[in-house]
């Protein structure tokens, strides 16, 4: 059990004027598994029968306007948008102020909305849990998803108690409340390195880079750029909670610009340079799109080499001249960055599957993503060629000659061994 946490508050989120019924039962069974429970009560236009720690009126207080102007806004949208302004406010108040240990939020596509924007607010390490109709769905823009967000799908649910319904929401308070007691937060003893990768049977760079960086005293976070992953990474950089980052595949850009589902969305390659954290990018995988490998392929890839990866995932290349659009692309959000960035640009291959004789080796499309990239790189960033293949040791050695100078000359934080 936690020393800080043990009999964790949780504060339990919903429309108590709908769901009533249901939030008492996850408050009894959060109770019984040695919580303690505050309700916050998220209603607009009824009240719950019973008196919550947090009501309405402190939540239309916390986002600066009163209930009834909520209510006569004008539309059920508007509405909850005001109602998670407020309820995230005051959660991270009551989180700074030590009252919660840990969130569980109960609800629909409204309350789900509702509950991402509060999730969000609290930092990495604070239990995190969503009992939703709409949990795992593509309804939920990847970039709204907090890094270490839990969810489970409200089944059998929407209106009233049955067996389905408490065998679910028993299951997610016990999870959140087993969270609060016995999770570990990040600690903050070295600096936190992040980095962005494949699996290594695509990209092997962090093979070498992980134990050299943690001889150097740093703690090294890598994150599996199949969207989610880059999801994570970009949540976390967007707090500045990186020393520096090693941003080696960055295929989530195309993906996103091919309308791929394996997204992070639309800020990718952006957030860290807007948090003012030191960039070494390079193009890991860019020349591929991943898809569902249990769909077929789009029409605009039909012609394009393809490599099932597994029964979930499969990877098809882009032309030459997407390769150029995406080239662009990088160098536009390169431009942002309000820290130092090196760009390493590999010459001979951007992942394992790009070599002679393997299924998406394309010297034509990788010649004219090199030649656009080139133009692409904006004056403020340091371009570095590499007449390697990325997964060769010489990359891995380049970027890390970078980083110890930019150590040496103060613009990354020294290690703590």
């Amino acid at each position: 059990m936690s020393p800080e946490a043990p009999s964790p508050r949780i504060l339990v989120i919903g429309t108590g004027d709908t769901k009533c019924d249901e939030l008492q039962f996850m408050a009894s069974v959060i109770s019984e598994a040695g919580g303690r429970t505050a309700m916050m009560d998220v209603s607009i236009l009824g009240d719950p029968p019973y008196h919550p720690d947090y009501s309405k009126h402190d939540i239309a207080e916390a986002a600066g306007t009163t209930i009834a102007a909520i209510a006569e806004s004008g539309d059920e949208n508007s509405a909850m948008a005001a109602m998670a302004k407020g309820a995230s406010a005051l959660t991270l108040r009551l989180y700074e102020d030590g009252l919660v240990d840990g969130i569980i939020v109960l609800g629909g596509s409204m309350g789900t909305d509702l509950a991402l924007d509060v999730a969000a607010v609290l930092p990495l390490g604070v239990p995190k849990f969503v009992v939703s109709t709409i949990a795992y769905s593509h309804l939920i823009p990847p970039e709204r998803i907090a890094p270490d967000l839990m969810m489970i799908l409200w089944a059998g649910g929407l209106y009233g108690l049955n067996s389905i319904c408490r065998s679910v929401l028993s299951q997610a308070c016990g999870a959140v409340v087993g969270a609060a007691k016995h999770g570990n937060k990040p600690d903050r003893e070295r600096p936190l390195i992040g980095m962005t990768s494949l699996g290594s049977s695509c990209l092997k760079y962090m093979k070498y880079l992980r134990p050299e960086l943690e001889k150097r005293g740093y703690d090294v976070a890598v994150f599996h750029s199949t969207g989610m992953g880059g999801r994570a990474y970009e949540a976390i950089a967007s707090k500045g909670d990186f020393a520096a980052v090693f941003d080696f595949c960055i295929q989530e850009i195309s993906n996103h610009h091919y309308n791929s589902v394996v997204t992070s969305g639309p800020d990718r390659l952006e957030n860290a340079g807007r948090a003012g954290i030191p960039q070494i990018v390079a193009p890991g995988a860019i020349d591929m799109v991943d898809l569902q490998a249990w769909q077929g392929l789009p029409a605009i890839f039909a012609d394009r080499p393809y490599h099932a990866h597994n029964r979930l995932i499969g990877s098809v290349t882009t032309s030459p001249e997407g390769r150029r659009e995406v080239a662009r692309l990088i160098g536009q959000k390169l431009q942002r960055a309000e820290a130092k960035v090196a760009f390493l640009l590999p010459t001979e291959g951007l992942q394992e599957w790009d070599k002679p004789e393997e299924p998406l080796h394309d010297p034509e499309g990788l010649n004219a993503f090199i030649d656009e990239m080139r133009r692409a790189v904006p004056p403020s960033v340091a371009l570095h060629e590499v007449d390697v293949h990325i997964n060769a040791p010489a990359f891995s050695a380049a970027a890390l000659a970078i980083f110890d100078r930019w150590v040496a000359e103060g613009v990354i934080p020294e290690g703590r061994p």
